[in-house]
């Protein structure tokens, strides 16, 4: 077996000894049996030559094409192997889980290239960045005798989700993706465009598909909601907790909302409706801007020093947020949390992913009876791109819930 770590880089020559560049990417065809039918070469004059597999005469030190070759272009149902699969989250059908490829295997026999599989273990990763030069990584494990495998994924276990460029062609493995995590599933769908994630829901039952789309944050929520025929939206707001369907509902335009709640069957409809009532009465005016976000990757001893720079003045601090990069909300810690870990434990090692949330067009009754289901002393506000804006307190509810217990 063949991995693409140890092959991409490498020179590629003509039979007659003629430097053409490096292997910078493999072409494959999808399919049962992916196949490699082109190679990537960036060329001395730095350019990109796609060169089909049928000029390729071995793989070895060096990789040597006929002396005749003619470069060629991406083709219909063809990817690249770095762009659309090396780093990406697939699904491993047979483990039920979401990994990420850090290396691809490969098999060569005389005939053709074939993709056998996925490495997703940190042999894998270790290979791809040769943290130790070439074969020295191999030698540094045997002297070492370190018991280092490659977790190996077959073609035939794994799911990736886009590939033929922006559409999903799914196998039928219904049984198996149900028994996937629905917020591992959100998470996964968020990455891909919303005609590749109704695609994807339409492989799930509806129940399944619902508590998917409830982990999917609501930007991206409004967008499905938006495509869906109304009959379709309907049927997924059935199972879906009034309180968060409410909140998709908010953010759909008035003609819309009334043509999905007249489908809804009674008993939904009434929940949903005395919930809408609320609408009016919103949030905005009971928010702090009183919260502190740090990054995953900062440690705990470097979010205590945070705490104890950035929240002198602070009334209170129940919780601390995780934002990524793009400012976007990803995770929250409590502090007893923060404490009870090692100070160079990074914090997204603890952190919990799957925030509760509310939005500016939450409703009063719908943020507290949020605070009760949840057990929560505090609940972040973001906009629509994910990005917290302020907090709610219990504080700020206290009138109302106890008006709700009474």
């Amino acid at each position: 077996m063949l991995y693409f770590s140890e092959i991409v880089g490498k020179k590629v020559y003509t039979e007659d000894k003629i430097l053409i560049g490096k292997l910078e990417d493999l072409i494959f065809l999808i399919s049962e049996n992916p196949i490699v039918t082109k190679i990537l070469v960036r060329s001395l004059a730095d350019q990109g030559l796609i060169i089909s597999t049928d000029y390729l005469q071995r793989i070895n030190d060096n990789l040597t094409i006929e002396k005749e070759f003619l470069s060629s272009y991406l083709e219909e149902n063809e990817l690249y192997l770095v762009k659309n699969l090396l780093d990406k989250q697939i699904i491993d059908l047979k483990g039920n889980k979401i990994v990420r490829v850090n290396d691809v295997a490969l098999n060569q026999d005389k005939e053709k290239l074939t993709l056998a599989g996925v490495d997703i273990g940190f042999l894998g990763l270790a290979r791809r960045i040769r943290i130790f030069g070439g074969d020295n990584f191999y030698k540094f494990i045997r002297r070492f005798n370190l018991k280092m495998t490659s977790e190996f994924l077959s073609w035939a276990d794994i799911q990736p989700l886009e590939l033929i460029r922006g559409e999903v062609r799914l196998k039928k493995q219904e049984a198996k993706l149900q028994k996937i995590r629905p917020e591992d599933l959100a998470d996964y769908l968020e990455q891909t465009n919303v005609i590749n994630a109704r695609k994807f829901l339409k492989i799930l039952d509806t129940e399944k598909a619902a508590e998917v789309i409830s982990n999917l944050n609501i930007n991206y929520q409004t967008s499905l909601f938006k495509s869906f025929r109304a009959e379709k939206a309907a049927k997924f707001l059935t199972f879906i907790d009034p309180d968060e369907a409410v909140d998709v509902l908010l953010t759909l335009p008035k003609k819309k909302q009334d043509e999905i709640i007249g489908l809804l069957n009674s008993e939904t409809k009434a929940n949903i409706e005395r919930l809408l009532e609320f609408s009016n009465n919103q949030i905005g005016r009971l928010i702090t801007t009183e919260f502190l976000s740090v990054d995953p990757n900062d440690s705990v001893r470097q979010v205590i020093d945070r705490i104890r720079e950035k929240t002198i003045d602070f009334s209170s601090l129940d919780y601390i947020y995780v934002v990524n990069k793009e400012r976007e909300l990803v995770g929250v810690l409590s502090l007893h949390e923060l404490l009870m870990q090692d100070l160079d434990t990074p914090v997204y090692k603890f952190m919990t992913q799957n925030v509760v949330v509310v939005h500016f067009t939450t409703p009063e009754e719908i943020v507290a009876k949020k605070m009760l289901k949840y057990k929560l002393y505090a609940l972040p506000v973001i906009d629509e791109n994910k990005r917290i804006q302020g907090l709610i307190t219990l504080d700020d509810m206290n009138p109302l819930i106890l008006d709700k217990i009474k």
